[in-house]
C-alpha cells in the first residue's frame, strides 16, 4: 500500500510516499533530510499532535487564559486531553509555564499557560 504525505517539519514542504507491505514500513521516498523520513515513520508507526487551547480565568484581566501541552500526545487521546481541559478553571494572576493540569491523562504531558495575566 502507497501513503502519500507532505512534511510539515520545515517550509520545504517535501512530498514524501511511504510503501506499506503487512503493516511495516518498506520505503520512504521523496524526503529532502532525515527529519522528514522520521516525521512519515512517526505519523505511521504512533501519530503525536500538541494542543494549544485556552482555560477560563476567573478574575482576570482577560476571561481566558492561553495553554499549551509541553509535550505531544497520542493522536487518538485529542479530544479525551481536551476534554479535561475544558474542565479546567485558573484564578489570575497566572504565569507562563505554570502547570494547569499535571500529566494529563497520565499520558506524561502537563497542561501550561503560555502568557502572563495579571488580576483586575
Amino acid at each position: 500500500m502507497l501513503k502519500k504525505f507532505v512534511c510539515i517539519i520545515c517550509p520545504n514542504g517535501c512530498e514524501i510516499s511511504a510503501e506499506l507491505e503487512e503493516g511495516r514500513i518498506i520505503s520512504v521516498q521523496g524526503a529532502g533530510c532525515s527529519r522528514g523520513q522520521e516525521y512519515v515513520r512517526q505519523e505511521l508507526i504512533n501519530p503525536v499532535r500538541n494542543i494549544a487551547s485556552s482555560v477560563l480565568l476567573e478574575g482576570g484581566a482577560l476571561p481566558l487564559a492561553s495553554v499549551r501541552l509541553s509535550n505531544p500526545v497520542p493522536k487518538s487521546r485529542i479530544f479525551d486531553v481536551m476534554d479535561e481541559i475544558k474542565k479546567a478553571k485558573l484564578t489570575a494572576p497566572v504565569s507562563i509555564g505554570q502547570t494547569v493540569i499535571h500529566n494529563v491523562l497520565g499520558l506524561g504531558s502537563d497542561v501550561i499557560v503560555t502568557k502572563n495575566i495579571s488580576a483586575h
